[in-house]
């Protein structure tokens, strides 16, 4: 039986924040209000709302020592939008749900306790996913939750672009390459096939989701055919404080020369490389722009961030013997006309040609009419992948 409308909430937990937003989710998904709760860990930070009307708005200021703290603040909110309309389920983006865990369902104490277990492939998102799941139990224990995984888009790519080639016996154990932004990866071919026709969607598509944190996919006929992430999301494309791919040797060389333990270098690698390790002074794209002209550890920053993501691109066009469109989303990939343009620098070779007046237009389409490949940016919005994933599977449900 088909639900014919549902509120659903969707939460994406970070270490230092935590956004939702709540969706009347029919036949067309309708969001209602968003928000965050940001500063988590700090002395002050803030609760922020954005409803349909600017009464509907607010922002509150609160010390946020913990995701604990966090999670009452939003919990408290939830309780005085449940008196006014009701919550049908909350969704849960996870991070990683190794290989047992993938597709959209239920959250069970089952599936908790298993989680748990597999917190050594994520300790940066999923102990802080599993508080938020346990949270909301314990304060709404009749609402259904739903866990939709990031990993999922990319669950059944290629055995090959799975395997790390490090001894056989650790697949036994999960040891492989699973992939992230699955929900974004999912959100942005929906929007492609409805913006440029199911021809496109079903052609060879290049997602470059550049944020925070950023990878790059090769997709064809709509599945996933490899991606830049692998085992962890701190691998593949610098990000703003996680490294991307290293050498394995540095782990060794730093353990050895800097006494470095597996603790300290995890710590490094997810909070004090990338474009904040190389600039030393910022994590933010915006800022390293404003500074490059002067700093020469900010130009390096941007000019590696460019250069890598350019590498991906083309070492993705291989996979899958060619390019029909790129997109660019994520927050940097969807506001920055600069780094679209300096990506996209000499890659006329793979048919990549930039009309810069809608490049710095922000147009949807960047991509000129002598180029063979189709650049488009597009706004991605994993909260609506959220909402449409989890009232699938309460319509299983009822």
């Amino acid at each position: 039986m088909k639900l014919a409308r549902a509120n659903i909430l969707t939460i994406n937990g970070g270490s230092s924040s935590i956004k939702f937003a709540l969706f009347a989710a029919g036949q067309a998904m309708t969001r209602l209000f968003e928000g965050r709760v940001e500063g988590v860990g700090l002395a002050r930070g803030r609760f922020i709302v954005k409803g349909e009307s600017q009464a509907d708005n607010f922002s509150h200021s609160a010390a946020v020592p913990d995701h604990v703290a966090a999670v009452k603040l939003l919990m408290d909110w939830i309780a005085e939008r449940a008196e006014d309309g009701g919550l049908d389920a909350v969704a849960h983006r996870i991070v990683h749900g190794g290989a047992k865990y993938w597709q959209p369902q239920r959250i069970t104490p089952r599936m908790i306790e298993e989680l748990r277990q597999l917190s050594p492939f994520d300790p940066e998102h999923l102990p802080e996913e599993i508080l938020l799941a346990e949270a909301f139990h314990h304060r709404f224990p009749d609402l259904p939750q739903i866990a939709c995984f990031d990993t999922a888009f990319h669950h059944d790519m290629p055995r090959l672009a799975q395997l790390l080639p490090i001894p056989r016996r650790y697949q036994a154990k999960d040891v492989r390459r699973y992939g992230f932004h699955g929900l974004s990866c999912a959100y942005l071919m929906q929007a492609l096939e409805q913006e440029a026709g199911i021809a496109a969607a079903h052609g060879r598509v290049i997602l470059a989701h550049l944020g925070n944190g950023a990878s790059v996919t090769a997709v064809r006929a709509g599945k996933s055919m490899d991606t830049s992430m692998g085992l962890t999301p701190a691998s593949g494309l610098p990000m703003s404080s996680r490294s991307g791919d290293l050498d394995p040797g540095v782990a060794w060389y730093l353990a050895r020369t800097e006494q470095i333990g597996a603790r300290q270098f995890h710590h490094m690698i997810n909070h004090e490389a990338g474009l904040l390790g190389i600039s030393e002074s910022s994590s933010d794209m915006r800022e390293l722009l404003l500074r490059q002209a002067e700093d020469v550890r900010a130009a390096e920053a941007v000019a590696l961030f460019c250069y890598q993501a350019r590498k991906w691109i083309c070492a993705l066009a291989a996979v899958l013997e060619g390019l029909d469109t790129l997109v660019f989303a994520g927050g940097i990939g969807e506001n920055s006309a600069e780094i679209r343009s300096r990506i996209c620098s000499g890659l006329g070779f793979i048919g990549i040609d930039i009309d810069e007046a809608a490049n710095q237009a922000g147009a949807a389409l960047i991509s000129s009419a002598a180029s063979t490949v189709s650049v488009r940016v597009i706004a991605t919005d994993e909260e609506s992948m959220i909402a449409q994933d989890a009232y699938r599977v309460l319509g299983q449900h009822n």
